[in-house]
């Protein structure tokens, strides 16, 4: 397994539960055709899957809209989830993945019954609240309460180099539903200061690459509390 990045060793400690964040890949061009890019990428993301127990086509990724819908991951979806920012799961053996270059990662693992959720929430996103909403979810369909929520808010843009804070707004919004504070581990890191190891697409001005979210949660570990 890579080496996680410190923002998530609250949620790697989970049992079962395996996450990582791919950070700027060197020696791969990067350009305004995202598509192209993700393809040069594609090599180190399938490599870092496989580091965390996964194979690559149990990866779910979310088509990422700037909305506020949340998917259920089942297995029977194809790899690109379309129309949502935020995926949901419950079945052991999948792993889900969101795309960054300055909006905020925003994983959700759940202690006790073992669910996940990962979600892709810039400026847009999150005055959408799609973070609690993914958390809602999570209650609806698995019965997670937030007192078992474990949270982390991966490297993003915030101020001086944009205007917006959504890192603590997402925060805001995760103390706001009850997750203790204690749980909530936001990586304080601003993707747009730090563009040798981060892509921002702002400060990139568009020519830039996808940081690659991951976290899924192994078939083979008893998960619980």
């Amino acid at each position: 397994m890579a080496e996680a990045s410190y923002f998530l060793e609250g949620v790697n400690k989970c049992p079962g539960i395996r996450a990582d964040f791919v950070e700027r890949v060197a020696g791969v061009a990067v350009s305004t055709d995202k598509m192209a890019t993700l393809e040069g990428l594609e090599a180190a993301h399938r490599g870092r899957v496989g580091g965390l127990g996964f194979g690559w086509s149990r990866l779910r990724r979310a088509e990422q809209v700037h909305g506020a819908e949340v998917a259920v991951v089942t297995g029977e979806e194809g790899a690109e989830v379309c129309g949502v920012d935020g995926l949901i799961c419950g079945v052991p053996g999948l792993v889900l993945g969101i795309y960054v270059a300055d909006c905020a990662a925003v994983y959700l693992v759940d202690r006790g019954t073992g669910a996940i959720g990962l979600v892709h929430s810039g400026k847009k996103g999150t005055e959408l609240g799609i973070v609690p909403r993914a958390v809602e979810r999570m209650r609806e369909e698995f019965g997670t309460r937030v007192e078992d929520l474990e949270v982390a808010i991966a490297p993003c843009i915030r101020p001086p180099q944009y205007e917006t804070d959504f890192a603590a707004a997402i925060v805001g919004q995760l103390r706001g539903l009850g997750v203790p504070e204690e749980r909530i581990r936001d990586s304080g890191i601003c993707t747009g200061a730090e563009v040798g190891r981060y892509y921002s697409y702002r400060v990139e001005k568009g020519c830039t690459g996808r940081m690659l979210a991951l976290l899924g949660r192994l078939e083979r570990e008893e998960v619980g509390a």
